[in-house]
């Protein structure tokens, strides 16, 4: 473990000045090299967060160009979901195996390629190929990119920092993508929202050789095939089954049988890595409080203001009125408050604690998102309360999202990392994933097929009063069972990352 958090030692006298020749350990700089990596990885991130939603409001559009179905639409969508959330675990491994830099390269190559053939595709079988094929390169390429962070930054201020722009960057991706898709499809072609990938990831993989050290554990495991084979089927399986949740309700047979399946792979993959000797995830690792409830945390923190995305896109549109261009530069201000909380973060944490992040953060999101319980039917009013309550929330978003990256991914060695972010990089994906099917249940359920603009409106503040309760109910987790069991360790036991020392 790094030693930059370690405490300086206390000085005899406390009103007296350290001695110049006896200064305390310096804190690891920014170079101009790491300035450079970062901007690499952070440009490929935010990318591979835009894939997430830029399609979202161009999902009509396509479908009229390119001849799908009412019912085959949603593929668009599913396919590069199911495939971006069901892989990463098992392609965070292998990137462990082959060389996580070769693994970030390899995988930004075929997102570029992968995005030309979807922004050249004339039938919806080669659109889905194409989707399918960026949903593997976002499950290979955010693990690799962000253990290739979390190797290259040491622990404590310089990594929160990282971890901070790489948070804000993310969610803002996200937004920055219901914003960008609608406006391309507006003012160009949808196909741009393919397009819109292919220079960028061409500088990537052209910059990323000569300034990315590969990176990869000391002593390379084995695959663990049984279980990388149980987790992916699983998280297909249970994604799988959410999706069809939302589109045809919980009881559709589909969704129980994917539900079904997904919990007993899962349950199964549980079972062997128990029992085999180099295990994909070793229990021991999820044994830690910060490794496991972190990953709680951070999924929670994603499947809500991600799918808030998509509850206020219908709200905007159905109830309001809105077209798709004006919805979605609505969410330019939940951009601006994601950026805000990212940038926020690492000062919070560096002068509270992780703790304070994660619940206070957690309690702001949870405030915003219940304020638009008061949203009406009416535009001006609407707007003077969504505005301010989505950066609220999007700041205390994000205070979570970087307290989870932080959290989760602290106190381990290099071997471990890609095990680290890889599972971070699970939830992250999974929460994005999961969110949107969740809500549009509990929207469907609640206005029961009717669709005028007062029964959106009923359905969508219901579905936001569930959000703002999973949003307190990942800050009381974190009050329960992140706070610091001691506040003096035993000698030679570190500290919960983020934890100030005894004073």
């Amino acid at each position: 473990m790094s030693t930059t958090n370690a405490p300086r030692p206390a000085a005899t006298h406390p009103t007296a000045a350290a001695p110049p020749s006896a200064p305390g350990p310096e804190q690891p700089r920014l170079t101009g090299r790491l300035k450079l990596v970062l901007a690499v990885l952070l440009v490929a991130q935010f990318m591979l967060a835009v894939d997430f939603s830029i399609l979202n409001v161009a999902l009509p559009t396509i479908g009229r160009g390119l001849g799908f179905s009412l019912a085959g639409l949603q593929w668009i969508a599913t396919a590069f979901a199911l495939s971006a959330a069901g892989f990463t675990l098992f392609l965070g491994r292998i990137g462990d195996l082959a060389g996580r830099k070769k693994m970030f390269i390899g995988s930004i190559a075929l997102l570029g390629l992968s995005s030309l053939v979807g922004g050249l595709a004339t039938t919806p079988g080669v659109l889905l190929a194409a989707r399918v094929a960026q949903g593997l390169a976002t499950a290979a390429a955010t693990p690799a990119g962000l253990a290739l962070l979390t190797t290259a930054f040491p622990e404590g201020p310089l990594r929160q920092k990282a971890l901070g722009v790489n948070g804000a960057l993310m969610s803002a991706g996200f937004t920055t993508g219901a914003i960008l898709g609608g406006a391309l499809t507006d003012l160009l072609s949808w196909r741009w929202s393919f397009f819109l990938n292919v220079p960028v990831a061409l500088a990537v993989v052209v910059i990323a050789p000569a300034v990315i050290t590969e990176s990869r554990p000391a002593h390379r495991p084995r695959l663990d095939l049984p279980g990388a084979l149980t987790v992916t089927g699983g998280l297909l399986a249970f994604v799988y089954g959410l999706t069809q949740a939302g589109e045809h309700g919980w009881t559709s047979a589909h969704a129980v049988t994917g539900l079904a399946a997904g919990v007993l792979l899962l349950a199964g993959f549980f079972l062997i890595e128990r029992q085999v000797a180099q295990p994909l995830v070793p229990l021991r690792v999820l044994g830690r409080r910060n490794v496991a409830w972190g990953n709680v945390l951070g999924l929670l923190a994603f499947v809500t203001e991600t799918s808030l995305v998509y509850l206020l896109t219908l709200y905007l549109q159905e109830t309001l009125g809105f077209s798709p261009l004006a919805a979605g530069a609505t969410f330019g201000v939940l951009g601006a408050g994601t950026v805000a909380g990212g940038l926020l973060a690492p000062r919070v944490i560096a002068r509270t604690s992780l703790l304070t992040a994660l619940v206070g953060g957690g309690l702001l999101q949870a405030a915003g998102t219940a304020a638009l319980l008061f949203l009406g039917t009416t535009t001006g009013a609407s707007l003077a309360l969504l505005l301010p309550a989505t950066f609220i929330g999007g700041i205390g978003n994000m205070l979570v999202i970087v307290g989870f990256m932080v959290t989760a991914t602290s106190g381990l060695p290099d071997a471990e990392q890609g095990l680290a972010t890889g599972l971070a990089s699970m939830s992250q994906q999974v929460g994005i994933t999961m969110g949107t099917p969740i809500m549009s249940a509990v929207v469907t359920a609640t206005t029961a097929g009717a669709t005028t603009p007062a029964a959106i409106h009923h359905g969508v503040t219901t579905a936001i009063a569930v959000n703002a309760s999973l949003v307190l109910l990942g800050a009381t987790a974190a009050a329960a069972f992140l706070r610091p069991r001691s506040r003096r360790p035993a000698a030679g036991q570190n500290r919960w990352p983020g934890e100030r020392p005894a004073r």
